[in-house]
């Protein structure tokens, strides 16, 4: 069968979740002609269904004050507030093995929030909207990449519909199986954290009140994010066979052994949804870019979800990517211009995660040296107050430099 080739284009994304989503819309509204490419349908949200459905698998992320004026920027933030943004005012985070605790509070900072939980679907469906409503995207679902040549002045991306598509850059937003990455040759060094992340969402005896918990226990952590409707969801890291233990629990075990675990804060876990469990691993690519192609969020790197920044980290390298190609001279898929954008977000994307992988090692340790030294670590940290405001204010992705997407007020 040959090939049905559509028009130039400026930009292929591969991937239309929520960062390829994101990166679409602002490489659009600056004008760019943009083919987006999706394998499967965005699941729609019905405020009348469950959060943590089997086919929602429960996903939420902890959108950070910098994540939210990017969408904001993109004109989608504001149905995505509408359909339950639960803002987190207070994060609370002690250790299990020691008397070290560390509490956050957004008037510290001056600030309403330290962020919003917002389930995954919800920003989904609203990207998908905003970008069926520009001419200049070209929305392919359900399609796939099947392969693509990199030409001097082009790339030409075969699509698994028979569809061929030139343009300047493809640009890679496919995930942690990055097929683009792949194909392009870009090594990934992975890391298995042998771990795997049990999450459901869970009723509670005590309110949430607006309050992000989070308990290191002494195989793992375990956090309880607030949402819109009181109730919470758990993400548990554990071993992984410890997490499919969990996940095969009777529900009445389960809330007991949840309850216990996380010291009971909340009280008792009244009601808890459906589980489910996915492996943690993380990783960072050798390369974002190569002659017209880029990387951008999962595809390019993979971070512990202890500190919920995996999605804020994706959102700043579309934002970033966007702010780069439509302010260059040049030829927007040539490599000196793509370098600006690696350059801009490899550095913080890496130093990130080799701090969450720290946290994780130091919490780990068992012997009473490294118990009280993470206890008094912690203690300290919650007392040097201009210490904690500069942790928050980066996590909020309030400090260092960011695309103007990012610090534009609303």
């Amino acid at each position: 069968m040959s090939a049905q080739t559509s028009s130039p284009q400026d930009v292929v994304v591969i991937g239309g979740g929520m960062i390829g989503a994101t990166a679409a819309c602002a490489l659009a509204q600056q004008g760019l002609r943009v083919t987006i490419v999706e394998a499967h349908e965005a699941e729609s949200f019905d405020r009348d269904s469950d959060y943590g459905t089997a086919d929602s698998r429960g996903r939420v992320s902890a959108i950070s004050p910098a994540s939210a004026t990017i969408l904001n920027a993109l004109d989608v933030w504001g149905s995505i507030a509408a359909e339950g943004a639960c803002p987190y005012r207070q994060m609370h985070v002690w250790d299990a093995a020691s008397s070290g605790a560390i509490h956050f509070d957004s008037c510290d900072v001056n600030a309403p929030q330290l962020g919003h939980i917002v389930e995954n679907r919800v920003i989904q469906e609203a990207l998908v909207q905003r970008l069926r409503g520009f001419e200049n995207i070209t929305w392919r679902c359900p399609d796939a990449l099947a392969r693509f040549d990199v030409m001097e002045d082009r790339v030409a991306v075969d699509l698994a519909s028979g569809a061929q598509v030139c343009a300047r850059l493809l640009v890679g937003a496919d995930g942690a199986h990055s097929l683009v990455r792949t194909l392009a040759g870009i090594v990934f060094n992975a890391r298995d954290y042998d771990h795997s992340a049990l999450v459901a969402t869970v009723g509670t005896q005590l309110p949430h009140q607006h309050t992000a918990w989070q308990r290191f226990v002494a195989d793992g952590v375990l956090a309880f994010l607030p949402l819109g409707d009181g109730r919470c969801s758990i993400v548990w890291s554990t071993p992984d066979k410890r997490a499919k233990a969990l996940a095969a629990m009777p529900d009445e075990v389960f809330k007991d052994a949840l309850a216990a675990e996380f010291d009971y804060r909340l009280g008792r876990i009244e009601s808890c949804g459906a589980r489910t469990v996915f492996p943690l691993r993380g990783g960072q690519a050798d390369r974002y870019v190569l002659p017209r192609v880029a990387l951008i969020g999962d595809a390019a790197h993979g971070i512990h979800p202890l500190a919920g920044l995996g999605a804020n980290l994706g959102f700043m390298d579309a934002a970033t990517l966007a702010e780069t190609l439509c302010n260059c001279r040049r030829d927007i898929g040539g490599l000196r211009v793509l370098r600006r954008y690696e350059r801009a977000r490899r550095g913080d994307n890496e130093l990130t995660m080799r701090a969450m992988e720290g946290f994780k090692f130091m919490f780990a340790q068992q012997a009473s040296g490294w118990r009280w030294l993470r206890g008094a670590g912690l203690n300290v940290t919650d007392v040097a107050i201009p210490l904690k405001r500069r942790i928050m204010r980066h996590a909020m992705g309030l400090s260092g430099e960011h695309p103007r997407m990012a610090r534009d007020n609303f």
